[in-house]
């Protein structure tokens, strides 16, 4: 990998993370569709969950039930409340090292997908900042659309969280068209 293009990675991780901080932080898009859940709920979650941490799924539907089983659990949902929980009694926050995952992570995203990009034969800034953003679409679609789908995540918050991923690879596009202006694989390829 050349020295550009690693660095094309970094700096778009960099404003990528940027990006995500100002969308969650100051844009009121990384909260979009969550509401608070009412102290009598949290008592009752300390009174019968406990010290048992984890995701909660409820009704369950065990994945070795019989057909007829998964049947009663689907028809449970259709009626009744369901959910996905994701409950710690107590978790210790290191928030700058919490910060550092995120900023870490979002580098290793731009650089695997300006390597990507550096595997093309694409010549025009656009058609650069395009393949870039249609990663984008991809990686929010990998998981937030299957979460909506299977869990019932909100559509708003769905559609928020896509959207913010969405921006992020453009400006990962835009800084790495920037870097890489005068790179041109097809010479480079003969």
């Amino acid at each position: 990998m050349t020295t550009r293009i690693f660095i094309a990675g970094i700096l778009g991780g960099i404003v990528m993370f940027i990006w995500n901080f100002i969308a969650h932080d100051i844009l009121p898009l990384g909260h979009t569709g969550m509401k608070q859940v009412p102290n009598a709920v949290v008592d009752a979650f300390k009174s019968n969950i406990g010290e048992d941490r984890g995701m909660f799924v409820f009704p369950w539907v065990d994945p070795k039930s019989s057909s007829d089983e998964k049947k009663a659990a689907m028809e449970k949902i259709k009626s009744g409340p369901s959910g996905l929980l994701i409950y710690h009694p107590n978790r210790p926050i290191n928030f700058p090292r919490m910060v550092g995952i995120e900023l870490v992570t979002e580098i290793l995203e731009a650089v695997l997908v300006v390597f990507l990009l550096s595997s093309t034969r694409l010549l025009t800034a656009g058609s650069r900042i395009l393949f870039v953003t249609i990663a984008g679409v991809v990686a929010a679609m990998v998981t937030n659309v299957p979460y909506w789908n299977f869990w019932g995540f909100p559509k708003r918050y769905t559609l928020a969280l896509m959207f913010i991923q969405i921006v992020g690879f453009f400006l990962v596009g835009v800084v790495s068209a920037f870097v890489l202006r005068n790179r041109d694989p097809v010479a480079e390829s003969k």
